[in-house]
């Protein structure tokens, strides 16, 4: 939750510093030291709100966080798209201050000085009668009560659910999924693998499929055997599909994507052969929720509840939106909740909040799903909103 007096946030965002003299608590349902898989995002038109999120002296500290510290951010860089099967330039997009940030480093930074409190699962929300507090409820027996309460619990949102019932809440699964690989490699294939470049190349292929490949974390510049990459090879997959190999193992997994790989030029090609049987896999369904559809617009009640982020609009990741999306939230929050402070009216401003938000990003959901159904048909690649627009900020 929090809020323009006292209060707390429930959820596992990166967005919750509020630099402004507004108190909150954060409620996060993971363990301090959980092994959660790790991955980077983009970041680059969301940067300026990060930065104003921030205490000043903390922003130097912003390339610590990145893929890979040692390497100053080219501004501007380019992110190119191949064919995959014989590795030509399809296009490439010309990227100013864009940063590959680590998920981990980045919460590790922006959790400075905040009240957390761990292993807190939302259960429940309730409302005060006299409509002046919210109270979180928990899976402990525990409970939390507030007078603004702010869900980013991710793009299987509790909150969400609370808010709209199981069925209009529910994340909707689209048809197509990607299995993502994490990987040390050798010297000599470590070198070879990021020649292509520093930090990330993406790729469509004729047979319809779609990957990425990206310098996870540099540990060590001098030392390419403490390199980690992640990738992944995406595909179309029906419902049914997905629910028909729902039971596979990390190593039925591994080997369906190397034998896709085996079609794909390089780096993929290279890095799945030599990728070892033990190495992380991670599978995934893609999913959407768009804020916009009809019946998605929750009841705030009179201001004193809302959703941001991933619980408010996941969506799919080939142009790398959603952490530019989520921070955008957080700064318009957090513009909001100094206005409340200085006595604006509760209910409007976080409903004008919310409809800023449903437009905007909800706009970004739809072109993002229809971007990723057009990623995975090879005939349409061209009119993909990534091949026109790369990763811009939609207007």
């Amino acid at each position: 939750m929090a809020d323009a007096s006292n209060g707390a946030h429930v959820g596992n965002g990166v967005a919750d510093e509020l630099p402004v003299g507004i108190k909150c608590i954060v409620f996060e349902k993971n363990a301090p030291a959980v092994g959660e898989r790790d991955w980077s995002m983009g970041l680059h038109w969301g940067a300026p709100v990060l930065k104003s999120l921030m205490p000043d002296e903390w922003w130097p500290r912003i390339q610590s966080v990145h893929a890979d510290p040692s390497e100053p951010l080219k501004d501007p860089d380019t992110l190119k798209f191949v064919q995959g099967d014989n590795g030509n330039t399809i296009a490439a997009f010309p990227i100013s201050n864009f940063y590959r940030l680590r998920r981990s480093k980045l919460r590790q930074l922006l959790s400075q000085e905040l009240d957390v409190r761990y292993e807190k699962r939302l259960a429940n929300v309730t409302f005060a009668e006299d409509g002046k507090s919210v109270t979180a409820h928990f899976t402990d027996g525990t409970s939390a009560t507030g007078s603004f309460l702010v869900g980013a619990d991710g793009s299987r949102s509790t909150i969400r659910q609370c808010l709209l019932g199981p069925e209009l809440g529910e994340i909707k699964k689209i048809p197509y999924c990607a299995t993502f690989i994490e990987c040390r490699y050798p010297k000599e294939q470590a070198l070879f693998l990021r020649s292509f470049h520093s930090l990330y190349l993406a790729t469509a292929h004729p047979d319809n499929f779609m990957g990425f490949f990206s310098t996870q974390f540099v540990e060590d510049p001098e030392d390419p055997t403490t390199w980690t990459f992640k990738f992944y090879i995406s595909w179309q997959s029906s419902l049914e599909e997905q629910r028909a190999t729902a039971s596979w193992t990390d190593t039925q997994r591994l080997a369906q994507a190397k034998e896709f790989a085996k079609k794909f030029c390089d780096p993929w090609k290279s890095a799945y052969e030599w990728v070892p049987d033990n190495a992380g896999v991670w599978y995934m369904g893609m999913t959407e929720w768009d804020p916009g559809h009809e019946g998605h617009r929750w009841d705030n009640h009179d201001g004193l509840i809302t959703i941001v982020g991933d619980a408010a609009h996941p969506m799919t990741y080939q142009r790398g939106q959603g952490l530019n999306h989520s921070l955008t939230d957080a700064g318009n929050l957090r513009d909001t909740l100094v206005k409340i402070r200085n006595g604006a009216d509760r209910k409007q401003e976080i409903t004008d909040f919310e409809e800023e938000m449903i437009t905007r990003a909800g706009d970004e959901v739809r072109s993002c799903t229809l971007n990723t159904a057009l990623l995975h048909d090879w005939e349409k690649v061209k009119n993909s909103p990534f091949y026109n627009k790369g990763m811009a900020k939609n207007h």
